[in-house]
């Protein structure tokens, strides 16, 4: 049976980082669909962002996303999350959206792109010096479209040059995640398409070098918790960028759909010592068309619920099953725990961390939605058009 003293304990440590642009305007390749009280500044997404560690009790970090985020004064933008209980996360670099990165960023032919890209990248671990912040994250747009539009081995040079610079501007202190993805917006080719080529990059960069595994950057059918534990067992799991896929890069609230997959997952990260081990546990999410804040705060509640059935696999008796090649009995153990109904326990840890068991409901009642649509007229929304 599980310690549940120490499965409380563990679910009262862990932290679950929100993303910046899940509370502005997003959506599909069609239409951004605007929603009143939506954020005009980085500071009331930090307001936002606050209300959600209030009634989740275990979201105290926000990513920062430049330029979507670029402000005057990033120590003072540091100060301010401080003053509202936050601290500011993971730095998101961008390079993808200028036209000249149409047929790359740090992997383009010209030099003077690349030069253009690094350049953002070595401004981004500037911020990270003013904010704080541990975490560069860095994923790539960069791919052709068709055969023989490029060398695919001089690709990957340019990304180990660009990569390597980077990296020896990070203080001792700070991390370089990278993230991969299968496909989109390149099509016959993508420069970091998946985990194996994150990890060979960031094995030759060095141990400040690691992977970020975003949960909807995969194909279908893709064994993702086999990459989880394969990463941690090599000590280069940086991180998660949580959401959900039905199709492609969905986007989609971590959990909403395939709940027994980030079960497996959270499990091989418990198994592996993840919780424990400095992996963050980011969102990176678009709500297109569900409000802002509740659909983050059901995100956090939905890592917290995977986590919490991981905790209460009785891993004496899946050895034991293992170990007698009893495959009936150890996946029995498992789905023991994936069907608990864990709520109650997170009610009790909610209560014990002085804050409300039903934090859907309690932000409901809280007021703040119907006072940011009344506060915040004018200006311009956050978000990024389509």
């Amino acid at each position: 049976m599980s310690d549940v003293p120490a499965v409380k304990a563990a679910l009262k440590s862990q932290a679950v980082e929100t993303p910046s642009w899940a509370y502005g305007n997003s959506g599909t390749r069609f239409k951004v669909f605007a929603q009143p009280g939506v954020p005009r500044s980085p500071q009331e997404k930090l307001d936002d962002a606050a209300q959600v560690h209030t009634f989740t009790g275990v979201a105290p970090t926000v990513a920062l996303h430049i330029p979507w985020d670029r402000v005057e004064d990033y120590g003072a933008l540091a100060k301010y999350a401080e003053e509202r209980g936050l601290k500011l996360g993971a730095i998101n670099s961008n390079v993808f959206q200028d036209d000249d990165y149409k047929l790359g960023s740090v992997t383009h032919p010209d030099p003077g792109v690349r030069r253009k890209a690094l350049d953002h990248l070595l401004e981004c671990v500037d911020i990270m010096d003013a904010t704080g912040s541990r975490d560069l994250k860095l994923w790539f747009s960069d791919g052709t479209n068709y055969p023989g539009q490029d060398d695919i081995a001089a690709r990957q040079d340019r990304l180990a040059e660009a990569l390597s610079a980077v990296y020896e501007r990070l203080g001792e202190e700070q991390r370089m995640l990278l993230e991969y993805k299968f496909f989109e917006p390149a099509f016959y080719t993508t420069d970091v398409p998946d985990w194996g080529t994150a990890y060979a990059h960031c094995l030759k960069l060095g141990p400040k070098a690691q992977v970020c595994v975003d949960t909807g950057h995969h194909a279908p059918g893709t064994n993702i918790e086999f990459i989880v534990a394969l990463l941690l067992r090599e000590k280069k799991l940086g991180a998660f960028d949580f959401n959900s896929r039905f199709y492609a890069d969905d986007d989609l609230m971590v959990g909403a759909a395939d709940p027994f997959q980030l079960f497996r997952i959270m499990y091989e990260v418990v198994r592996g010592g993840g919780l424990s081990s400095g992996v963050a546990f980011m969102l990176d999410q678009c709500h297109n068309i569900e409000p802002k804040i509740p659909a983050i705060i059901r995100s956090v509640m939905n890592v917290q619920e995977a986590t919490a059935k991981a905790l209460l696999v009785d891993r004496d008796a899946l050895a034991a099953a293992q170990r007698g090649g009893d495959v009936l009995g150890a996946n029995a153990v498992l789905m023991d725990a994936y069907n608990t109904d864990v709520r109650p326990l997170l009610a009790e840890v909610r209560e014990e961390l002085g804050i409300d068991p039903d934090p859907m409901g309690a932000y409901r009642d809280s007021g703040w939605a119907e006072r940011i649509v009344a506060e915040r007229v004018g200006g311009q929304q956050a978000g990024w058009g389509a």
